[in-house]
């Protein structure tokens, strides 16, 4: 163990808890960001420390340092608040089935090449259409060396790696001003940056803002949806992935508390929780408490099988960790937390789907969104819809939002195409943020309620 020492280690053990564990966590991070036809702002940081964690009786007790040094002295804080209990501790090294690799290593890039690419992105942009007036680029990378022991004796340790882009684009008319942005990130190197695709995203994020301004339609009153996979995962990871955290669950915090094995959605749809996606936002190897990756089935045809677990969490139920114990950083203890969620594909092509829809709205982006994980109520908002008519897609519309319940939504899907469409991004719970994807296919809800800002 090159972070964690000996001393700690057995401190924690005979500390009599009923689970514990110590993190060990060494992150650098890197933004640049051009705005304004500028470079406007490069940081770089870096942060040390270690977290011990100790859980016993149902309650938790917690403790972090960022001076290693004293990693000790910490624990045995930690350590004398229960009784002893006397254990004998050896650490095993654990060895993933899954380990997310990284090609090239955003560090080893020059911060010069780094910035020509914005400065090519900001170009393209601009080029796009006249009424673009502000474009804002990010580039942002993190690396993340954590070591975890834990009460079962095991010892792991990885490197995270996280690399993002995101173009943020105002276009004006008059004194009509609309927005729109795109995101590429994943737990990956420099390579998600140079596979191709980029300037093709930033000229679609222009475009995207100058035809909002064109845009007038606006629509109200119940009508069928058509979900784009293009939209990403956003409405099942926050309608319906937050009331599946195990914690929300056990606070009757969630509509789905005693459901298991009830059916809770329309059989056309299976809801994962997949932590072994090479190279998406929410994959890892282990979580932040040492169990090792694995996908869960949530929601299988429509049946209730599962929530997302964090070892504590699953002590309280009698169940076993689903791998979803994370933390944003060794300040926070670890909380169950999504990684990478989505409805399943289904058959079939989304271009049928839209020809088998007589009237409705298609939703090619969602936006942002609001969500009850009691009464299971959302509104989100349609960053880009058209109106369905006679099965085609025609005209946009303007500011549109959908709203109705998680539950009963899932209940009335019809249809599920074979196309799957990603999202990234960071979540928050509690206070602290990780690393998130979501993705589905083309869906249709056949009655929900479109309401216009």
């Amino acid at each position: 163990m090159t972070g964690i020492n000996s001393a700690a280690v057995k401190k924690m053990a005979v500390s009599g808890f009923e689970l514990w564990d110590i993190f060990r966590e060494n992150s650098t991070a890197s933004v640049i960001t051009f705005e304004n036809n500028r470079v406007d702002r490069v940081s770089k940081g870096s942060d040390s420390g270690i977290g011990f964690r100790g859980y016993k009786k149902g309650a938790t007790a917690y403790l972090f340092t960022n001076d290693i040094k004293a990693q000790a002295d910490a624990a045995a804080r930690l350590a004398a608040r229960p009784a002893a209990a006397g254990a004998v501790f050896k650490a095993m090294r654990g060895k993933p089935a899954f380990v997310n690799r990284v090609i090239k290593d955003p560090e080893g890039v020059s911060d010069v090449k780094k910035i020509k690419l914005l400065m090519r992105l900001n170009d393209v942009v601009r080029a796009q259409n006249s009424a673009v007036r502000q474009a804002s680029i990010t580039y942002s990378e993190r690396a993340r060396e954590i070591e975890i022991v834990n009460d079962l004796g095991v010892y792991v340790r990885e490197t995270q790696v996280y690399t993002a882009l995101v173009i943020m684009v105002v276009a004006a008319r008059g004194n009509r001003i609309e927005t729109a942005h795109s995101v590429i990130a994943g737990a990956a190197g420099f390579e998600l940056i140079e596979a191709g695709g980029i300037e093709k995203k930033a000229r679609d994020t222009a475009a995207l803002a100058a035809r909002l301004l064109k845009t007038d339609r606006r629509i109200n009153g119940p009508m069928a949806a058509v979900i784009s996979s293009s939209a990403g995962g956003t409405m099942i990871h926050e309608a319906v992935g937050h009331s599946l955290e195990a914690d929300l669950v056990q606070k009757d915090l969630s509509t789905y508390k005693g459901r298991k094995g009830k059916v809770v959605a329309s059989g056309l749809v299976t809801v994962l929780d997949d932590t072994r996606l090479a190279g998406r936002r929410g994959s890892y190897s282990f979580d932040d408490e040492g169990v090792e990756a694995q996908s869960t089935v949530l929601v299988e045809n429509g049946v209730l099988k599962n929530f997302i677990y964090d070892r504590e969490t699953a002590l309280k139920d009698r169940a076993v960790s689903t791998g979803n114990g994370r933390r944003e950083s060794y300040r926070f203890r670890p909380i169950p937390r999504m990684t990478n969620t989505m409805i399943a594909p289904g058959k079939g092509a989304a271009k049928d789907i839209i020809k088998d829809t007589k009237k409705g709205i298609f939703v090619a982006r969602m936006g942002g969104g609001q969500v009850n994980t009691v009464t299971g109520e959302f509104v989100f908002e349609v960053k880009e819809g058209y109106l369905i008519e006679g099965g085609k897609v025609t005209v946009p519309v303007r500011g549109a939002t959908l709203m109705g319940r998680g539950e009963e939504v899932l209940n009335t899907i019809d249809a599920v195409a074979g196309d799957l469409g990603f999202d990234s991004g960071t979540c928050g719970k509690d206070g602290q943020g990780v690393p998130v994807s979501d993705a589905q296919p083309t869906i249709r809800i056949p009655k929900i309620l479109v309401g216009s800002k």
